[in-house]
């Protein structure tokens, strides 16, 4: 048997092992605050679900041995004293096991089964292969042996309560092989002439391909850039109930959707090596766009939801996506780009302004991506200055659209709405210091010590000098060792696992970072960048993070900050490379 492959090694309790287009992953995390002793085949269909358990067993015995697990891109594997059992990925629907003087008990991770749940578990007559039946993801778990012996069978056909599965092993030294597929109803009998080390083989080239080509620019300097390609490339999933695209979930633990801001990070970060996924990444929540213009909340298997939206920086997203392009938009893909941003403009322009009023509005935290902010705090139903910054940005994209489409009329009417916007913020919510939150309803005014406040940075070049360089000054504040904190740290409303009141977010940093590049203050861009880049080579690629210790909270393995982190390295790699690019 063949020693670990190469690429990054991860722990599997920060990351999943999973594959390219694969609605399953492997690991211990069954949900939030939710952690297994041993590994679990995790689905994401129909929610998140932890559907198979695996325990390692003395091949002898029987009994449970403690393991080491190791995890590479391509290969996962289990290690004791005596002998050690590998795993990878043949396909996004099967999995391959290879064990020497190691067995593995594949059990039900529910043992419990009702007319509606649990997992029922039976042999199949047809080819002797065993198959559990989930009534939580819909799906069948086919378990073919290729090589070795089952033992301990438990539970077939059993109801109610009780103990399901199987132990796959050998006899003495020999080597046992088994595959496990997700499938539907039915499938022809599992037959492969590949064998385990071509399989482990064929997802090195293929993950090397794709880190190839995302992150050719890659250095010593940029260490953790092969392990961010990885989150990407094995959150990725293939078209299946409401995700109508190759998707890039937000992670292949419980945070497995695609919210309608996040996306838009992702699809930045693939944009010059693999142009049709990363439209594919902008495009996804546009396909639930609803009738008023507005784009869900977020998207996944069997959901969307519309409770609240996100902000609209799909108009900077889509301005930077062009840039970045290793193949440039069709012009069909430019008009639907035109008509799909035209009409969550419109959302923000009528749905979300009230009568007379010059600005649009959140309804809630939720709505601005930034769901507990001190912002909100006051008031939820609010003016802000970074929404009005957004829409500013996307009304100019608009812009350069319909004059790219030979509209010059609508572009005329888009700039000037651009404008209007930046001008009412400026005169309603600018102070000559600082940037106001206004009640919607109310009226009232108040500031806050959040870094929302300052989020009109976005604007860049199109910012008046003295009040770019006063929210460059008050950004800094902002800065710890490890990045930007969402709120500042002396605030009596910081919290270091506060979500947005503290925590340091990927998203803010790379707005921020841009934004102040575009106004012209390099250096505090250069060492915002630095800072975050710093954080994630050395604490990974989490939802967010204490902005005193840098340490990695809530979900893990998320994928806009890997995201983040590749857009950072690769700009900083090309100054590097090209001294005298200012920009991106």
């Amino acid at each position: 048997m063949t020693a670990a492959r190469s690429g990054p090694a991860f722990s599997i309790h920060d990351i999943p092992f999973s594959t390219h287009g694969s609605w399953f992953g492997i690991s211990p995390v069954l949900g939030e605050k939710t952690r297994a002793d041993d590994l679990h085949l995790v689905s994401h269909q129909n929610g998140m679900h932890a559907v198979l358990c695996f325990v390692p067993v003395d091949a002898t015995t029987g009994e449970r041995v403690e393991t080491r697990v190791t995890a590479t891109p391509s290969q996962l594997s289990w290690t004791h004293e005596s002998g050690h059992i590998d795993l990878a990925y043949e396909s996004p629907d099967t999995i391959r096991l290879r064990g020497k003087m190691a067995g593995l008990r594949i059990t039900a991770a529910a043992q419990t089964l009702t007319p509606f749940t649990g997992t029922y578990f039976y042999r199949d007559p047809v080819d002797g292969a065993h198959v559990f039946t989930s009534y939580e993801t819909g799906r069948r778990y086919r378990i073919t042996v290729l090589s070795g012996i089952v033992r301990e069978i438990s539970g077939s056909q059993s109801l109610g309560g009780a103990e399901r599965g199987l132990t796959v092993t050998a006899e003495a030294d020999a080597i046992w092989e088994a595959a496990i597929q997700e499938l539907d109803s039915a499938r022809r009998p599992y037959s492969s002439s590949t064998t385990f080390d071509e399989v482990v083989a064929t997802a090195e080239r293929a993950i090397g391909a794709f880190t190839d080509a995302i992150a050719p620019w890659r250095s010593p300097g940029t260490p953790a850039a092969e392990l961010a390609a990885y989150v990407l490339w094995s959150a990725i999933v293939d078209p299946a109930g409401l995700v109508r695209r190759p998707a890039v979930l937000m992670s292949k633990h419980w945070m497995d959707k695609v919210w309608s801001w996040d996306h838009c990070f992702n699809a930045l970060a693939l944009a010059s090596g693999a142009p049709a996924l990363a439209w594919n990444q902008f495009a996804l929540p546009f396909d639930h766009q609803d009738e008023s213009g507005a784009l869900p909340d977020s998207v996944t298997h069997s959901e969307v939801l519309r409770n609240f939206v996100k902000p609209p920086i799909h108009g900077w997203t889509l301005a930077h996506l062009r840039r970045r392009l290793s193949e440039p938009l069709s012009r069909a893909q430019l008009a639907a780009a035109y008509d799909m941003l035209r009409r969550w403009t419109d959302f923000w322009l009528t749905a979300r302004r009230a009568p007379g009023a010059n600005l649009p509005h959140y309804q809630h935290g939720n709505d601005s991506g930034w769901d507990n902010a001190t912002t909100f705090d006051p008031e939820r139903v609010v003016v802000t200055a970074d929404l009005a910054a957004f829409l500013a940005l996307q009304l100019r994209e608009l812009g350069a659209l319909a004059t790219e489409l030979g509209l010059p009329a609508a572009a005329r009417d888009w700039l000037r709405a651009a404008e209007a916007t930046q001008t009412a913020m400026l005169d309603e919510l600018w102070t000559g210091e600082k940037f106001l939150a206004r009640g919607a309803d109310s009226g009232d005014t108040w500031s806050s010590s959040s870094l929302l406040d300052l989020m009109p940075i976005v604007l860049g070049e199109h910012l008046p000098e003295n009040l770019g360089k006063a929210l460059a000054g008050r950004i800094e504040a902002h800065l710890t060792p490890y990045g930007l904190a969402s709120e500042l740290p002396t605030s009596p409303h910081y919290r270091p696992d506060g979500y947005w009141r503290g925590p340091i977010w990927a998203p803010a940093t790379v707005l921020i970072e841009d934004g102040l590049r575009r106004a012209g203050h390099h250096r505090l861009a250069d060492e915002i960048s630095a800072r975050f880049r710093g954080l994630c080579e050395t604490h990974g690629f989490a939802e967010n993070f204490d902005a005193l210790t840098g340490t990695g909270l809530r979900d893990r393995a998320y994928t806009w900050t890997a995201s983040s982190y590749l857009l950072l390295a690769e700009a900083h790699e090309l100054r590097n490379t090209t001294p005298t690019q200012n920009g991106r």
